[in-house]
């Protein structure tokens, strides 16, 4: 829920909780005093008619209560009725018949409660009609008997319909009144926050854009959105410094270990050159030397040969460094359909001619018959290799297997091997550079760099590696590339076409 909607609820609310209270309290108290006055009215003028009926002796020796018709109060919104306790005997005036009004005739319950002063005022409906009824008891001014009770009702129709009509004013009232305050509400709201709304537009313009040169514009008063708008663009201030040198260091460092590669690998190239030459020469002159210039002969050829080895070291960690270094300058392979298998039996071929010491075994891979693959050949070349050459160094016995197996659009190359495997508290880090496993380190030559190449190669192609292992066991590597292409019958069908390039079809 945004704030602007939030703040509008809220006028709302308290907007609708006042009108409440204000129009409750209105209706209540104009109800008290309509209701509190007309009762005061009644009581007059019911007084009035009951202090007139005067009880007669009849000749059955009961007394009568026959009020005068002279002494109603002249009103038609006015009925009463006398009912004599003793005959039984009700009287209404004006006659029932006349007006079509008949007052209710009281019942034994209706004489206690009126007794005991507690039932003296009754709404009720008199066909259809409101009506407020006024019970007086009439009682016998010398023994104090009660002889009767006469009923007053007095018509509230008025009342009731003033009530009714401003019921409805103030619900009509109210509800236009939320409804403005709503609109009014939302507008204010709206303007209020149009200036953040502002700073967020170019907040996202500036992220979307990486474009930290440009500022929020602002031209409001200095409140606390002004404020805000001046401490982010202060921020973006700081941020485009720190970016700024942080760039520049990091394009520094990347052009120092593209150079120093470059520089490294023609003096490198050279030195194992001549050293292979000096090699040659010198073993052809051992053929014709002596006894004691063969010695010399072999201490120099075995220096050579030491030499040779570090140079060969120090290319191949050279030809890393510059790999990594295209990788963090943002190098972009050329990449096209490559069929797998042909690719897997050239790496099935080439692997036996691998330093290693245990067997070699090429398992099914009729997974990537007819398979596509959308990457470049030569970094998928050299991303196997490096599985095997550490599948070779890591098992000095046992076996190293190559094989392959599908999972819906992925093709996986899964290289397994018998080794010394490795803790799985490690298998985070492997992909690391110069990180070497423990067990190994010391006792196998390497960079660390090479898993570190080929994790960089499986995310270009957009893949991923799946790695298992036990200490002392073997480690399994599969490799998962998303399938491009696959080969059925004559003609080739797309498995996925956003491996392709945008302006390939």
């Amino acid at each position: 829920m945004s704030i602007r909607l939030r703040l509008t609820l809220w006028y709302t609310a308290i907007l609708s909780a006042t009108l409440l209270l204000l129009g409750l309290g209105l209706y209540l108290f104009l109800h008290y005093i309509y209701y509190d006055n007309l009762k005061t009215e009644i009581q007059q003028q019911a007084g009035g008619v009951a202090s007139r009926i005067k009880p007669q002796l009849n000749t059955l020796g009961q007394y009568s209560l026959i009020p005068n018709i002279r002494d109603l109060p002249k009103t038609n919104n006015v009925i009463y009725q006398v009912t004599n306790l003793v005959t039984g005997e009700v009287i209404s005036l004006p006659d029932a018949e006349q007006t079509g009004m008949k007052i209710p005739d009281v019942t034994d319950e209706k004489v206690k409660c009126i007794l005991n002063g507690q039932c003296q005022f009754e709404r009720m409906s008199i066909q259809g009609y409101s009506f407020m009824v006024y019970y007086v008891p009439l009682v016998q001014q010398y023994t104090g008997n009660v002889l009767g009770v006469m009923q007053a009702a007095y018509s509230i129709e008025q009342y009731e319909s003033l009530l009714a009509l401003l019921r409805l004013v103030l619900t009509v009232i109210g509800l236009i009144s939320v409804l403005i305050a709503a609109s009014v509400g939302w507008f204010l709201a709206r303007k209020a926050l149009r200036p953040i709304e502002q700073v967020i537009a170019a907040t996202n313009r500036i992220e979307n854009g990486v474009d930290l040169d440009k500022r929020i514009e602002y031209t409001g008063p200095n409140d606390e959105i002004g404020e805000l708008t001046q401490t982010i663009n202060g921020m973006l201030g700081r941020l485009q410094n720190a970016y700024t040198e942080l760039e520049e260091a990091y394009g520094a460092q990347r052009r120092f270990v593209s150079d120093a590669s470059h520089e490294l690998r023609t003096p490198l190239t050279t030195i194992r050159g001549n050293m292979e030459l000096l090699e040659k020469m010198w073993k052809q002159t051992a053929l014709t030397s002596g006894e004691q210039d063969n010695a010399k002969m072999e201490l120099t050829l075995e220096a050579m040969h030491d030499i040779s080895g570090e140079a060969e070291r120090m290319s191949r960690l050279v030809n890393d460094l510059l790999s990594l270094a295209r990788a963090d300058a943002g190098f972009q392979m050329t990449k096209d359909e490559v069929e797998l298998q042909p690719l897997l039996d050239e790496i099935a071929r080439k692997a036996q001619l691998l330093p290693k010491t245990a067997e070699w075994i090429v398992g099914q891979t009729k997974a990537a018959e007819g398979i596509y693959v959308y990457g470049n050949e030569d970094y998928l070349r050299q991303l196997l290799f490096i599985f095997l050459e550490n599948a070779f160094k890591y098992t000095e016995q046992g076996q190293v297997r190559l094989d392959t197996l599908r999972h819906g659009g992925q093709i996986g190359i899964r290289i397994e091997d018998t080794g010394i495997g490795m803790d799985k508290s490690e298998i985070p880090l492997i992909f690391e550079r110069f990180y070497r496993a423990d067990p190994s380190r010391g006792r196998k030559s390497g960079t660390g760099l090479g898993l570190s190449i080929a994790k960089w190669i499986i995310d270009e192609h957009q893949g991923s590696v799946e790695v298992k292992t036990r200490k002392d066991e073997g480690t399994t590597f599969i490799i998962w590339l998303p399938i491009a292409a696959e080969w059925s019958g004559k003609t080739p069908q797309v498995r996925d076409n956003s491996l392709r390039p945008k302006n390939q079809v």
